[in-house]
């Protein structure tokens, strides 16, 4: 099976405004292509039947750069990760999130892949130039149950007052979620986020977060990965070590998800891993973490 499915724009024309992706926001197309791979699996960890429209009607969406190990083993990552976070925000808000919030939500399409209780507010977060190009593919596909809030925004701008505009009720608890974004940020633009996200987050609200390993970051494994992203002009410039005390010192009660415990991650992973036992399983982490009851 090849990593990457193929361009095929046979049926559909190229929609001009994905031309305006590139740089961080051109990596949705990376993304997007992967999702289309991953859903036409037999054994697909998740379907996002909108992923190979979004593929046909952007402009040629290339690949990740470089040809390493991480990038062999990125579309089974993404998989993973997708069905991972697929699960915590549906647990947050089967659980008394009413509001969710994807923050860099790219091209993503959770609004409409996932089977949402009813009730439920979900605002995706983004530059302008993505939504220019992503509710044109999007029109005439509502959701079946979320309320889906498109909100315009730079991330390091004033996001949160737009999002605010957008009818965000900060009252409410919230699903936050930082998926494959926080790494593209310099340190001090995450701790602004992050201090806006827990100033905006009810008690009982939850957030979901995909973080670099710093102990990993000069490995073998994903040091290749970095000088690759760097060289094509999207470097990953802020990672953590311990992300429980990190984000426990900005209010979150957080975990680090043990991989080797869902049975999903380790049969998707169980051929790198055979291939390369040495191959790191800790490079990557994802973060779920509560915002505690007020007092505590």
């Amino acid at each position: 099976m090849p990593m990457f499915l193929p361009h095929d724009d046979t049926h559909h024309e190229t929609d001009p405004a994905s031309a305006a992706l590139d740089g961080v926001s051109g990596t949705a197309l990376w993304t997007v292509r992967m999702r289309a791979q991953e859903s036409a699996r037999a054994d697909a960890l998740f379907d996002d039947p909108l992923a190979a429209e979004f593929l046909t009607r952007s402009r040629e969406a290339g690949t990740p750069p470089g040809s390493g190990l991480l990038q062999q083993v990125l579309p089974d990552w993404l998989a993973v990760r997708t069905r991972f976070f697929d699960d915590h925000l549906l647990a947050a808000a089967r659980n008394g999130c009413p509001q969710v919030v994807l923050l860099g939500a790219g091209l993503d399409t959770r609004a409409h892949r996932l089977d949402w209780p009813a009730g439920i507010d979900l605002f995706e977060v983004d530059l302008p130039a993505v939504h220019a190009f992503k509710e044109r593919i999007l029109a005439g596909h509502p959701p079946a149950v979320a309320r889906r809030v498109p909100v315009a925004a730079d991330l390091l701008a004033d996001w949160s007052g737009a999002l605010l505009g957008a009818g965000f009720d900060p009252g409410r608890p919230t699903a936050w979620l930082c998926e494959g974004l926080l790494f593209y940020l310099a340190p001090e633009a995450v701790d602004r986020l992050v201090a806006a996200v827990g100033d905006l987050s009810a008690p009982g609200s939850t957030l979901g977060a995909e973080c670099l390993n710093a102990d990993a970051a000069d490995s073998p494994f994903v040091r290749p990965w970095l000088e690759a992203l760097s060289g094509s002009g999207t470097p990953w410039v802020w990672h953590l070590a311990d992300a429980e005390h990190w984000f426990g010192e900005r209010g979150w009660d957080a975990e680090v998800a043990d991989l080797l415990a869902l049975p999903y991650a380790v049969e998707r992973f169980a051929p790198h891993l055979a291939a390369h036992p040495g191959l790191e399983k800790q490079s990557m982490l994802l973060v779920t973490a509560a915002r505690p009851a007020a007092g505590r």
